[in-house]
C-alpha cells in the first residue's frame, strides 16, 4: 500500500469509525455471538489484495456482531472500559508514525512525551515532586513490576546471585480478597508462590484492609522465620471499591522497611478531582503505585501508569545494558527500557496527550463528576426501595447490589434468584452488569462511568432492574 492508497483507505476507516460509535446506542451491549462464530463466518485466507471496502463489509458482518459494546451508555459491567475519540486519534498517530521504543536513542521523542504526559498525570493527580512515571500496558504488569521491586528490596538483590532458591527464609506478601486477581498472578510470576501470598482481614462494613489484622499477620511471620517483603494496598477495589486504610499501612509498613504497592486502577481516574483525593490519603508514603488511564478516565487501551519514588532501586532490578543498545547519551537520559519488563515499547503517551489536548482536563473533571452524580442517585434509588440491599458504602460510582424480596431469600435460593434476573438482562443485550462474589453470596455491580451514559440511562437501568429482579421471583 502506498501513500496515497492508505489516505483512500483511511479515509474510509475514519468515516466507518464515526458511524459505528454512532450507532452504538442502537446495538445490543452484550455480543449476540455463539462460541465459533465468528471463526466459521471469518472469509477466507486471502491470495490476493482486497479492496477497503471488502474489509469494511466484514468488520459490519461478521466482526460488530462479536463485540460486547463497552462504548454502550448501558454498559456497566467490570469497570468503564472508556475509548475517547480524542485518544482514538492519538493512537492512530502512534501506529502511524511507526516508531521503534527500544532506548532514547531510538527514538528520543516517545521517552520525552512519555515523560512529560506522566508528569502530567502526577501534577493533575496532585501527586508530589518525588515521584516519577512509566506508561505500561495494564496495572497487571504494573502490579508485577512492584512485586518484583518488593522481592529484590527484601531480597537484597537476590536476583544477582542465587535467586529466591539460595534465600534462607521465605518472603511473603499481604493483600486482601478484594485485590485484584493480578496480584495472585504477579506472586506466581515474580516466584514467590501463591502460599506466600497472605490475605489479610477486611473491614466487614467497608471491605477495606484492616491495619491490625495486617500487623498481627505481620508478626505472626516473622516469628515463624518469614520475611514480609511487601504489601499491596486497593485504592478502589475491583468488586466494591474499597479504600485500604494508606496511611496506617504505611505506619506498619515503614519500620519493618517493607514495600507499599497501592494498586488504584480504576480509581486513580478520580484522583483529577480534588474533593476525592482523600480517599488516598497517605499514598506519598508508599512506594510504588498505578492507575489506568484506560479505564474511567477514556484513554484508549492500553495506557496503564506506574509511578515509583525510588527509580534508582527500579533500575537495578530491570536494567539491560547489551552491547548493541549503548549510546552516547547513556547515563543523560532515561532509558524506560530499564523501567519494566519489555524491551520494546508503542508511543502510548500519544493518546494520552491527543486525549488531554483535545479534549482538556476541564472537560474529563465535569465528566467524572456527572458519573459520582449519576451512582449517587441509582444508590439513593436503592436505598430508598424495601427489596433492594446496597451491600456497600458508595464511595465512587461502583454499586454493590442485591434483590431480597421480603427479605426471605437466602443462601443457594437467593443466589439462585440474584443470577437468574442479571443472566436476564444481561442475555437480552439491553444492558450489562457483571455478577461477583461478596461474603460468599452472589451479589451485582454496577460500575456507572462510560463516556456516553447520562441519567436517562440510569432511570432505563433502574426500571430494568424492577422488571426483571420482580420477575424472576
Amino acid at each position: 500500500m502506498d501513500n496515497e492508497s492508505f489516505r483512500q483507505a483511511g479515509h474510509q476507516l475514519i468515516d466507518w469509525i464515526a458511524d459505528f460509535r454512532q450507532s452504538v446506542p442502537d446495538r445490543p451491549v452484550l455480543a449476540q455471538v455463539k462460541p465459533g462464530e465468528v471463526n466459521a463466518n471469518m472469509p477466507a485466507m486471502p491470495d490476493a489484495p482486497q479492496s477497503m471496502q471488502s474489509l469494511l463489509q466484514a468488520l459490519d458482518e461478521v466482526v460488530v456482531p462479536g463485540v460486547t459494546q463497552v462504548q454502550h451508555p448501558m454498559h456497566y459491567g467490570w469497570f468503564p472500559s472508556n475509548a475517547s475519540l480524542a485518544s482514538v486519534l492519538g493512537d492512530i498517530a502512534c501506529s502511524g508514525m511507526g516508531t521503534l521504543g527500544i532506548s532514547w536513542e531510538s527514538c528520543p521523542a516517545l521517552t520525552e512525551v512519555e515523560e512529560v504526559t506522566c508528569d502530567w498525570m502526577r501534577q493533575l493527580t496532585g501527586l508530589s515532586e518525588e515521584w516519577q512515571g512509566t506508561i505500561h500496558d495494564t496495572a497487571s504488569t504494573a502490579c508485577l513490576v512492584g512485586i518484583l521491586l518488593a522481592r529484590e528490596r527484601a531480597s537484597a538483590l537476590c536476583k544477582n546471585a542465587g535467586g529466591l532458591q539460595a534465600l534462607e527464609s521465605p518472603l511473603r506478601v499481604y493483600t486482601t480478597e478484594q485485590a485484584h486477581s493480578s496480584v495472585a498472578k504477579a506472586v506466581q510470576v515474580a516466584g514467590i508462590g501463591d502460599s506466600n501470598l497472605v490475605m489479610v482481614d477486611v473491614d466487614p462494613v467497608t471491605h477495606a484492609m484492616n491495619p491490625q489484622a495486617l500487623a498481627d499477620c505481620i508478626r505472626k511471620d516473622k516469628a515463624a522465620g518469614y520475611v514480609p517483603a511487601c504489601v499491596v494496598a486497593c485504592v478502589g477495589s475491583t468488586a466494591v471499591t474499597a479504600f485500604d486504610p494508606l496511611e496506617a499501612i504505611a505506619d506498619i509498613c515503614e519500620p519493618e522497611n517493607i514495600w507499599l504497592h497501592v494498586d488504584a486502577a480504576m480509581a486513580g481516574s478520580a484522583m483529577l478531582l480534588p474533593e476525592c483525593r482523600h480517599l488516598w490519603q497517605g499514598v506519598e508514603r508508599s512506594d510504588s503505585m498505578s492507575w489506568n488511564p484506560h479505564k474511567w478516565l477514556g484513554t484508549i487501551l492500553d495506557c496503564s501508569l506506574f509511578y515509583v519514588r525510588d527509580t534508582e532501586h527500579l533500575q537495578q532490578v530491570l536494567s539491560t545494558n547489551p552491547s548493541y543498545l549503548r549510546g552516547s547519551t547513556d547515563g543523560q537520559v532515561t532509558q524506560y527500557r530499564d523501567w519494566g519488563v519489555p524491551l520494546g515499547r508503542r508511543f502510548r503517551a500519544m493518546k494520552l496527550w491527543f486525549h488531554l489536548a483535545l479534549d482538556g482536563p476541564d472537560a474529563l473533571r465535569a465528566r467524572l463528576r456527572r458519573d459520582l452524580e449519576n451512582a449517587r442517585w441509582l444508590a439513593d434509588q436503592v436505598e430508598a426501595h424495601p427489596d433492594w440491599e446496597m451491600l456497600t458504602p458508595l464511595t465512587l460510582q461502583t454499586l454493590a447490589i442485591r434483590h431480597n424480596p421480603g427479605g426471605k431469600l437466602s443462601g443457594d435460593a437467593l443466589d439462585k434468584h440474584t443470577l437468574r434476573w442479571v443472566g436476564e438482562i444481561n442475555e437480552s443485550g439491553a444492558a450489562f452488569m457483571s455478577p461477583s462474589v461478596l461474603d460468599g453470596l452472589w451479589m451485582v455491580r454496577v460500575s456507572v462511568g462510560v463516556e456516553s451514559t447520562e441519567r436517562e440511562h440510569l432511570e432505563k437501568l433502574w426500571a430494568l432492574l424492577q422488571q426483571h429482579a420482580e420477575s424472576s421471583v
